[in-house]
Order: structure tokens, then C-alpha cells, then sequence
């Protein structure tokens, strides 16, 4: 009798492996599938979807247990996708699921994120993959609705996979009872008061990059930052063509 294979979860991070959100995430799908871990052997926040080419990455075997294995990398977050795809895995993943990390990544900060560079990098392998975020930065947080949504979002995208090129971007408001979820667009932003300069003791000026961001439309109910503001989870699709396609029509004749 042929035994139909569980699906085949790979999960990530860009805090680490030993953040409390990917072991929050792990045992949140753990009767979903068989799972594989392969994630930063610490924190690798803000890496995009940054890969290492300069020096051989290595990886170490954590934990074995039944249907869940567990690995950290030398490498950043796509470093981790690549070297599980390419190198660990016996089939192509069913679904990969990036976090939960430890703060938000909505709006432009998704151009930044390593917790979604590494949901890119598995979207652009052909992998159904979606990033998931707490609006929270501490070390230590209560991730227990997070959890909730994470599941829903990944059991869903099992059942019903996700169109080429697409990947899905979660983020979860740091509030005791979220309200539902909402899919949004993503904000319109910018970061602004980027760089402090500073003089160390012995005189000599140095720059610290800081900031905060800025919304375009606060008032915009279909955006990411409104739904968590307003106490929602917020599911953004995010492609990976991101040729704007109206406007190339209209500089067709800029072609020499």
C-alpha cells in the first residue's frame, strides 16, 4: 500500500534559531506536516534578501525528532532557503514559512526585511511562502495570537497553494485579542530622521542610523499599517515582478 507523503513545511527566521517566534511557529504547525528548520545561527535583522558568496557558509543539525529536524546556518535568512532547497531536502517543500519575527514588517520595511527577503527567495524557487511578523521587539513577547493566524494562513495555503511569483506577507498587532484579519495593500511610507551623528570620547564624529516612519495615508482603511494600528492582522500579496506595467506602456516611445 503506497502511503501518501505529509506535506513538507520549511520554516526560517531572521532572529535566529533560538528566538522564541520560530519555536512559537514551530509548535503552532507541528500536526500540519513534516517540518524542517533551517535557520541563522543568530540574529540576522534587516539582511533583505542579502546572500553570502564571499566565504563558504556551513550549517549544524540541532534536533531530530519524529517528522520535525531542526538546523542552523552560518548564512543569512536566503543563505538558509538556498542551502535547505538545494542541499537538505529530499523534495520540494509544500509551503515555507518565514518568522515569527520579532517586530513588524509592513509598508516599505518589506524592502528591508530578511524576515521577507527569505519569503522572496522562496517564491522566486517556486516554493508557496509567507512571511509572518509580530508588531513587537522584544526578546520575549506574547506571541500567542500570532500563532492563531500563522496556522490559519498556512493551512489555508496548503489547501489552495498561491499563484506564481506571489508570496504572502502577515503581520500581527501586539494586542491580547486581534480583532479578524484583513487583506490589505501596502502602505505608502517613508523613513525619515535616518541618520544621528554622534562624537565617540575621543572626538572623532561618527553616524548611527536610527529614524522612524512616516505614513503617506493614515486614514487609508485597505493598508497594512491601518489594520494593525486598529487591532487586525493584516495579509499583503507581494510579487516578485515588479515591473509597473501601465507606465511601461507610456514610455514605449523612449525605446531607441
Amino acid at each position: 500500500m503506497i502511503t501518501e507523503k505529509k506535506p513538507l513545511i520549511l520554516i526560517t527566521n531572521d532572529d535566529g534559531v533560538e528566538a522564541q517566534g520560530i519555536n512559537c511557529l514551530i509548535d503552532s504547525v507541528r500536526t500540519l506536516g513534516e517540518i524542517v528548520v533551517m535557520a541563522p545561527d543568530g540574529p540576522r535583522s534587516g539582511m533583505s534578501g542579502s546572500f553570502t558568496f564571499t566565504k563558504p557558509i556551513t550549517c549544524q543539525l540541532i534536533k531530530k525528532e519524529t517528522d520535525l529536524t531542526v538546523y542552523s546556518c552560518s548564512g543569512t535568512p536566503v543563505d538558509c532557503v538556498k542551502l535547505a532547497f538545494h542541499q537538505i531536502l529530499d523534495r520540494k517543500p509544500d509551503i515555507l514559512l518565514s518568522g515569527i519575527n520579532h517586530g513588524i514588517n509592513s509598508a516599505v520595511c518589506v524592502f528591508y526585511s530578511a524576515t521577507v527577503g527569505a519569503m522572496l527567495e522562496g517564491t522566486i524557487i517556486g516554493i508557496p511562502s509567507v512571511a509572518v511578523s509580530l508588531c513587537n521587539n522584544e526578546a520575549v513577547a506574547d506571541f500567542s495570537q500570532a500563532v492563531i493566524y500563522a496556522r490559519t494562513v498556512a493551512e489555508t495555503v496548503l489547501q489552495e497553494g498561491l499563484p506564481k511569483g506571489v508570496g504572502l506577507n502577515l503581520n500581527i498587532p501586539d494586542t491580547p485579542q486581534v480583532k479578524g484579519m484583513k487583506v490589505c495593500s501596502q502602505t505608502s511610507t517613508k523613513w525619515i530622521r535616518e541618520i544621528e551623528r554622534h562624537t565617540d570620547p575621543q572626538g572623532n564624529t561618527e553616524y548611527w542610523l536610527t529614524g522612524e516612519i512616516h505614513d503617506n495615508e493614515p486614514h487609508n482603511r485597505q493598508t497594512d499599517m491601518w489594520a494593525f494600528r486598529n487591532g487586525y492582522a493584516s495579509l499583503v500579496p507581494l510579487k516578485i515582478d515588479m515591473t509597473d506595467y501601465e507606465f511601461m506602456k507610456k514610455i514605449k516611445n523612449w525605446e531607441l
